[in-house]
């Protein structure tokens, strides 16, 4: 495929069958940049009133996220770690983790991995090319909602679901097998004790959250942002909350996320050697809004290398179960905020909708 000549052109202009090209083609955004265009192709160029809200707006006294060393976490220090989470899940929604007990050898080497998938000639990636990714195992593609949104974002993925089991071994591709299966030995051990540090800041036991499956239902992304031509067009990713109880991020060296905190987008930038931790939308709901889901975002990379991030959604197993607000965070002064829902029916809600903000979590909300 031409990626200049079949994807842009002004004259005659037909997004749908403009996108359907680009997803038949199965080149991704990298098969895109390799083919050497040096303009970006118009179905991903998003709308002026889009790209305004991508202008500087950050304060140069704003906040930046909170970093929580975690050294020590079975120690008389506990209490205090407990109330720096619940005071960041109540304030940003974000913050990040250090001394979180997995190497940096490890943390380099899981994102090399992911890179290294993503970087393999269009051919080779192209088996794992597809969109029925609930519960389907491993699948590559360019953009959850390229069909939905109104322009695409300058990003290819490699998802796949890692719990209750991790697919079968042999489904992951051999590029990245044994880091994934690395990675999620280390989440499973760190996801445990990001739950029970959130359980303790809402004043639940320690084991709540693990009890209702909340690290049963692990999902991945391996996002690949290439370097962009005309990154001032289009996004990385767009602004949007993450469906789940927690996201456990990963990011390299090159930044680009931004959350918004007080009316403003905040750099999350990178730490060696720490993790990036934020509240889901379901995690909002169960504790009728003492946490909140917040919307962050992805700059298109200006680099000249590409941006590399890996995260993992802590979700139910329990996808049949009922969740709404728990009992606990419900009174006469503060009833419910939201209704009852099965959980598969949230997530088959998620992957059918642009990403766009709090769409998801509003939809659920009692008037």
């Amino acid at each position: 495929m031409a990626a200049n000549s079949t994807l842009i052109g002004e004259q005659g202009y037909d997004r749908a069958e403009q996108v359907k090209q680009f997803d038949d083609s199965k080149l991704g955004v990298k098969g895109l940049v390799d083919s050497g265009l040096s303009s970006i192709p118009r179905i991903f160029i998003h709308p002026p009133e889009t790209l305004q809200q991508f202008q500087p707006t950050t304060r140069p006294d704003a906040q930046p996220i909170p970093t929580i060393d975690l050294s020590d976490l079975h120690s008389d220090r506990r209490s205090a770690i407990v109330d720096q989470v619940n005071d960041a899940c109540r304030k940003f929604g974000f913050f990040q983790i250090t001394n979180h007990g997995i190497p940096s050898v490890v943390l380099d080497r899981t994102i090399a991995a992911v890179k290294a998938f993503h970087e393999q000639p269009t051919e080779v990636k192209a088996r794992f090319y597809r969109r029925e990714m609930i519960g389907q195992g491993v699948a590559y593609f360019s953009n959850l909602d390229l069909y939905t949104s109104k322009a695409a974002s300058w990003r290819d993925t490699l998802q796949m679901r890692l719990g209750p089991l991790l697919e079968a071994a042999d489904d992951v591709p051999k590029i990245c097998r044994d880091e994934i299966v690395g990675w999620d030995r280390e989440i499973r051990r760190l996801g445990e004790e990001l739950l029970g540090l959130v359980s303790e800041g809402l004043g639940l036991r320690a084991e709540k959250l693990k009890e209702m499956t909340c690290l049963g239902g692990r999902a991945m992304v391996g996002h690949y942002y290439p370097p962009c031509p005309q990154p001032d067009l289009t996004v990385g990713l767009t602004s949007h909350s993450d469906p789940g109880v927690l996201t456990v991020l990963l990011q390299d060296h090159i930044g680009g996320l931004q959350v918004k905190h007080d009316g403003v987008w905040v750099d999350v930038k990178p730490v060696p050697g720490a993790l990036v931790i934020n509240v889901g939308d379901l995690l909002q709901i169960i504790s009728n809004e003492e946490y909140k889901s917040v919307d962050h975002r992805v700059l298109a990379n200006p680099h000249h290398e590409p941006r590399v991030s890996l995260a993992v959604f802590l979700n139910p197993s329990n996808r049949e179960g009922v969740f709404g607000p728990l009992p606990e965070f419900v009174s006469l002064e503060k009833p419910a905020l939201y209704e009852e829902f099965k959980f598969s029916e949230f997530l088959l809600r998620f992957f059918k909708k642009e990403l766009n903000g709090k769409s998801l979590v509003n939809y659920y909300k009692l008037e």
